[in-house]
């Protein structure tokens, strides 16, 4: 069974921005039952349950050293019955897996590289295999960040059956969707592979999504695409302006490489109701403006990003949960082609793409501080000269426009025969168009 591909960018929620290493079954229950009735129709049909779900002790801001996380008898991590109730007698995961696909969805789960320490200090038995933790553990290869693994020595056959058990484990559970963490800063070659063939042995399709992005070369694109369904492109995002346009750039580079077999990840959207127990502050509405918000948005969409919302769902207030109802808009990012930044000058940023049956998209963003009114030649958004309808997406609004019937009656820096398009942007702000033949 092959690592499964996702035909367009995967759409879904995580709980890691409003819950980090405690959310509870209850929570993620609450969210997949939300996803199901208000988002489902709109694409959105992934459900995963973030790091830590096997730790007792899990806390906000932060990591347990020394964690006595839960394990079964062959060093593989079970969820914590604390919070995973449905996890008794050995059931694990599988419980809560048929209550989310019973709603319609898929169900994931986030997991470290490498072998837990403790299953290393008990010296466990690798299930399937003659060998045990010890004898393929590697010190050597440590998570920079987090302090519950060791790397495998994946010279040593055992290495390979400790991911077979693992997958083979996930699989029993209904597994859908794999989130690796520690897999790209620094980049793990082997790792990735090994986890790969396991996936392929473990006889049940899954996604796989890998991360932090941090420092990620494009010469790792032809690797990537063999060996995950999506990967990260930067380190965690919060919300902050300056984690939303230092973005920018990274699309820009990766765009180009987003389609099947895999998909360059932005990272997870942390918008709404998030911070409730999470990593980094505390419960909160997510402090990016209403601009910013939607800038997010239009710049994931644009690049085709898979798209994984970070906020708790419930919670969230309806000017946000609006951000992904909107069909128009979610149909860019599935639907479109030919991603690509085709202007940068500050403070504006233009992209274009290609969309079914000659329909051209375009995006412009505000990367300044204060409102921008800009013309923009309809060419620059590779939009024909008679540019004819143009449609603001989020407002559903025409664009103004002008045709330039000569030099002497046309706005500066657009070309006689051409179509003028009227742009006003908020600060950081941005506008999602697009023209029909």
């Amino acid at each position: 069974m092959a690592l499964a591909q996702a035909p367009t960018p995967p759409m879904g929620w995580n709980s890691w921005d409003c819950y980090g290493t405690t959310v509870t079954e209850a929570e993620v229950l609450a969210n997949a039952a939300f996803m199901a009735e208000h988002l489902r129709e709109f694409g959105w049909d992934t459900v995963v349950v973030d790091i830590d779900w096997s730790d007792p002790a899990a806390r906000a801001h932060g990591y347990n050293d020394d964690a006595r996380l839960a394990m079964d008898a062959h060093g593989r991590l079970v969820p914590d019955l604390g919070r995973f109730p449905s996890a008794a007698h050995g059931a694990g995961f599988a419980p809560l897996a048929d209550r989310v696909h019973g709603l319609g969805l898929n169900f994931g789960i986030h997991v470290m590289r490498g072998i837990p320490r403790r299953a290393v200090a008990l010296n466990a038995p690798i299930w399937g295999s003659e060998v045990r933790a010890a004898d393929v553990a590697d010190p050597a290869n440590v998570c920079a960040w987090n302090p519950h693994q060791l790397g495998l020595d994946h010279s040593r056959p055992g290495a390979q059956a400790y991911y077979d058990s693992l997958l083979a484990l996930y699989a029993q559970w209904g597994v859908d969707f794999i989130k690796a963490d520690d897999m790209l800063w620094p980049y793990q070659d082997v790792e990735m592979e090994a986890f790969v063939r396991a996936i392929e042995r473990c006889g049940r399709p899954m996604q796989l999504s890998l991360s932090p992005g941090r420092d990620l070369s494009l010469t790792r694109v032809d690797h990537l695409r063999e060996h995950a369904t999506m990967w990260r492109i930067c380190d965690d995002l919060w919300d902050r302006w300056d984690d939303v346009a230092a973005n920018f750039a990274r699309f820009a580079r990766w765009a180009p490489w987003a389609g099947r077999p895999g998909w360059p990840d932005g990272d997870m959207l942390p918008l709404g109701r998030i911070g409730l127990r999470a990593e980094r502050g505390e419960p909160r509405d997510d402090r990016l403006t209403p601009a910013e918000r939607r800038t997010l948005m239009t710049l994931w969409v644009i690049a085709r990003s898979p798209l994984m919302i970070g906020g708790d769902l419930p919670s969230t207030d309806p000017a946000t949960l609006a951000l992904f109802t909107h069909p128009d808009v979610l149909a860019v990012n599935q639907h479109s082609s030919n991603n690509r930044e085709v202007f940068r000058e500050d403070p504006l940023v233009l992209w274009a793409a290609d969309g079914p049956a000659g329909v051209r998209y375009a995006a412009a963003f505000n990367l300044g501080d204060e409102p921008l009114t800009v013309w923009v030649d309809a060419q620059n958004l590779g939009f024909p000269a008679d540019a004819g309808e143009v449609t603001e997406l989020w407002t559903g609004r025409g664009v103004e426009a002008v045709v330039v019937r000569g030099q002497w009656d046309a706005p500066v820096g657009v070309a006689p025969g051409s179509t003028a398009l009227l742009l006003r942007l908020d600060a950081h702000g941005a506008a999602l168009m697009r023209q029909t033949p």
